[in-house]
């Protein structure tokens, strides 16, 4: 490509375009920022099968694990919050179909401005400002994060409450980190009485910032319980479902990890039966058990491939490093638990408990949100890019290297950041999204990538 020059007009904008790519991405930034939206040029579609893979990226929520759930349950608490709407009988909550297409996958600023557009008529201030004043206080007084609360003070004052930061009730309530006494109820009415006049939500972008404050601490609310171990007890609280938790792995995960670092070699076939049967039960998906016993054969082979070419892999979320810390720490504690019940011997059982015991142990990269900026995050391709560069693969070897996802915006931030072989692996609450973007759609996610893909290595 000749030299670029600093400005261009229209024309020349366009012979610019025409020479780094044939397909583009159209990604829109939050409602306060300039321009309203951005093109990226798209790496070109590969559907072939490589000789070598040398690198893999993946998703966090919904492709590692399961957090998507706490995530809803965050989105749906802020809005029964501000919209009054507490009876889950007369409000059974988001709408899986119209809502969770916009709520997964993007930045939780861009799920939150869907939210408060979608339900704008329904929020009551009065509700609103009392919910939002909670969620300050909380987070001032028990957050663990200090972004969050540097955050939570910049929103504070630019929604017209800088006198609060000096109110000695306010940081009385905040020393005191009790928020279940009657002393508590009587100092927070005496606050939003006070306060509420100069508390501003009069626009769209005040509302989206209260509103952001509120699903977040609910998130760390939550999550700070199960840092403590509350974790199976919350999932059947907020799940109503004995059998799930808030936070496990996906299915295959530990297989998958263990396999790419070259940790199982022939072992993976000892697997077969596993990833068969998941597939074969999976509703979306029309496998015959025929068809994939010849499947079984090539499991040895692919697993000395990565004994002797591990790949480096990283994991990239939109998530704060907070959170992912302890979703990550939960995840291969479960993991750790489920290697116990492998078809391996117990010496192999123990060096890769070992091996799981840390997540860093694992990971080449560990990409978060804290890396970047709010409007950075998918489907902006920085965190995928500096994913690639932290793993010291060149842009020469982006061929080689797989990005998994299970979202619209996900699959759009691999390819922008170079990645051809986009694999989108769904899961109930992201089905409806648009995964166009990706050379691959497995609804059988990485059971169906490593059994039925050969993990998009060529066979030997």
């Amino acid at each position: 490509m000749p030299k670029l020059p600093r400005f261009a007009g229209v024309d020349r904008a366009v012979d610019i375009f025409k020479e780094v790519g044939k397909e583009f991405a159209v990604v829109k930034n939050p409602t306060y920022i300039h321009p309203p939206f951005e093109f990226y040029p798209l790496a070109p579609k590969i559907n072939q099968p490589r000789g070598k893979i040398i690198g893999i990226v993946q998703d966090m929520d919904g492709t590692t694990t399961t957090t998507e759930a706490l995530c809803l349950h965050s989105l749906e608490y802020m809005v029964r919050k501000i919209t009054g709407r507490e009876d889950r009988i007369r409000w059974s909550g988001l709408d899986r179909e119209e809502d969770y297409p916009h709520i997964i996958g993007n930045s939780t600023t861009r799920h939150v401005e869907y939210l408060i557009n979608k339900y704008r008529e329904d929020i009551k201030t009065e509700n609103f400002k009392k919910s939002y004043l909670t969620a300050a206080l909380w987070t001032l007084a028990l957050g663990k994060d200090r972004g969050r609360k540097r955050e939570v003070r910049n929103n504070i004052t630019n929604m017209g409450l800088r006198k609060l930061l000096e109110d000695k009730l306010f940081y009385s309530i905040i020393q005191a980190r009790d928020f279940k006494t009657k002393k508590y109820t009587s100092s927070m009415e005496t606050l939003l009485e006070k306060y509420k006049n100069r508390l501003r939500l009069k626009n769209f972008t005040d509302k989206v910032r209260g509103a952001v404050d509120i699903y977040y601490q609910r998130y760390h609310e939550i999550l700070a319980a199960i840092d403590e171990g509350k974790g199976e007890k919350l999932s059947q609280e907020l799940l109503l479902d004995s059998k799930k938790r808030l936070i496990e792995p996906m299915p295959a995960v530990a297989i998958f990890l263990a396999l790419v670092k070259g940790w199982l070699g022939e072992k993976l076939a000892l697997f077969y039966e596993e990833m068969r049967d998941y597939l074969l039960s999976h509703p979306q998906l029309n496998y015959e058990k025929e068809e994939l016993a010849p499947y079984r054969l090539r499991l040895a082979s692919l697993g000395r491939h990565f004994q002797k070419n591990p790949a480096k892999i990283a994991v990239v979320t939109s998530s704060i490093e907070y959170e992912a810390n302890i979703v990550l720490t939960e995840v291969f504690n479960v993991i750790c638990r489920q290697i116990e019940s492998w078809p391996i011997a117990e010496e192999d059982k123990r060096a890769l408990i070992d091996r799981f015991d840390n997540y860093h142990n694992v990971f080449d990269s560990f990409i978060t949100a804290s890396d970047s900026s709010e409007i950075r995050l998918k489907p902006h391709r920085d965190l995928y890019s500096i994913a690639l560069h932290q793993m010291g693969i060149r842009k020469t070897q982006f061929r080689n290297v797989i990005g998994f996802e299970d979202s619209e915006s996900g699959t759009i931030a691999i390819r922008a950041a170079g990645i051809g072989l986009c694999v989108a692996v769904p899961f109930a609450d992201t089905r409806g999204h648009d995964l166009s973007a990706a050379s691959f759609i497995l609804h059988g996610g990485l059971p169906e990538a490593i059994l039925a893909h050969n993990l998009f290595v060529l066979p030997r």
